[in-house]
């Protein structure tokens, strides 16, 4: 397969990831291909709405089409006008609140040709959507996450109000992000539950045909909860944090690193804060403990207490991220490997606002 390669890429043509400059995101195409057929397979068609935020990136999106998915969520407007242009999606749903005029009349432009819904929980974001031009809503419902999102028991009479203000209002969504990480399937079940009756409720009293909530950490506690479709994106490409809860996707994106520096006790590689995102801890590297990230170093300690002697100044290490979706936004290129073998090289084209 021809690498195509960007003006981003410094006009690198590799053939293995030996030959790369890091750091250098990777994506493992079997890996990812196995993900997205995992979670096609238990939500399929229109019961998953793939979330954009996690990998920012209109050819994963194609990749999700290909396996039956063609309805979206964005977390931003960059993102959900990106894939409009792009021609990517046919149904993509703005899951935030936004009340700039100027991209909701961005949003409302490209809603001439692809199907655009924004979540509102206020007067004030209904009464943006409407002087944009925008037609379609859902109303976001707080289900316990302290985010945003309406109080369940006033839903209905928001959607009045947007009604009244000319929209049409497709349904509800809600998200238990607080639940994703809760320990024990049992415990998180029941949380799910608990929340998506809130939901549900909602849903009861606004009308419509969605109810869109849920995530990767939830992907397989809504069979009974009455939600129409699920939003998960950090699935396709996975991160440590997610890892802890055995779920049944494998990593398949990485950061490179070179060694830099070497030492009795420990050796440096160069992936540090600027290529990692960090809120959910340290990244992992198989066979390491990690002692600390620096702007541009990781620090790391074998897990005998001895540095492997086969390890040298120059040679490459895989990082595993903590938390994939910030990871993304910090890389203007993924390459796409095969083993060491580079296949192509996909620009992360929603990065940004």
């Amino acid at each position: 397969m021809r690498v195509r390669v960007s003006p981003s890429a410094q006009h690198m043509n590799p053939r293995t990831t030996s030959e790369l400059a890091t750091p250098a995101l990777l994506i493992d195409i079997d890996a990812l291909n196995n993900n997205l057929s995992t979670m096609s397979t238990r939500h399929p068609g229109s019961k998953l709405r793939p979330h954009m935020k996690a990998h920012k990136c209109t050819q994963i999106a194609r990749m999700q089409i290909k396996h039956g998915h063609n309805n979206f969520t964005c977390a931003t407007p960059r993102e959900l006008i990106g894939m409009a242009l792009a021609g990517v999606g046919a149904d993509l749903l703005l899951a935030n609140e936004v009340v700039d005029h100027d991209r909701l009349i961005e949003l409302a432009k490209v809603s001439k040709n692809t199907r655009v819904t924004i979540a509102v929980d206020s007067h004030e974001t209904i009464n943006a959507a409407a002087r944009a031009g925008l037609c379609d809503v859902l109303i976001d419902v707080n289900v316990g996450l302290r985010r945003c999102g309406i109080a369940p028991d006033l839903a209905g009479k928001l959607a009045d109000t947007a009604r009244k203000a000319g929209l049409t209002v497709r349904g509800v969504m809600g998200y238990e992000g607080h639940l994703m990480m809760v320990d024990g399937d049992d415990k998180r079940k029941q949380g799910v539950a608990k929340s998506m009756s809130l939901l549900v409720q909602a849903a009861q009293d606004v009308g419509g045909e969605i109810i869109s909530a849920g995530g990767t950490g939830t992907w397989d506690m809504h069979d009974s909860t009455g939600i129409s479709e699920l939003q998960a994106g950090s699935y396709a490409l996975m991160d440590t944090h997610y890892a802890k809860l055995n779920l049944p996707f494998e990593q398949s994106c990485f950061i490179l690193g070179t060694i830099i520096s070497t030492s009795k006790d420990w050796l440096v590689i160069d992936v540090g804060l600027k290529s990692l995102g960090m809120d959910h801890g340290n990244p992992s590297v198989f066979g390491f403990d990690v002692m600390f990230c620096s702007d541009e170093h990781t620090t790391l300690v074998a897990q005998s207490g001895a540095l492997k002697t086969n390890l040298k100044v120059g040679d490459k290490l895989r990082v595993t991220p903590a938390h994939i979706d910030p990871t993304m936004a910090m890389h203007s290129v993924a390459w796409i490997t095969r083993s060491d073998e580079i296949l192509d090289c996909w620009q992360i084209d929603l990065r940004g606002w």
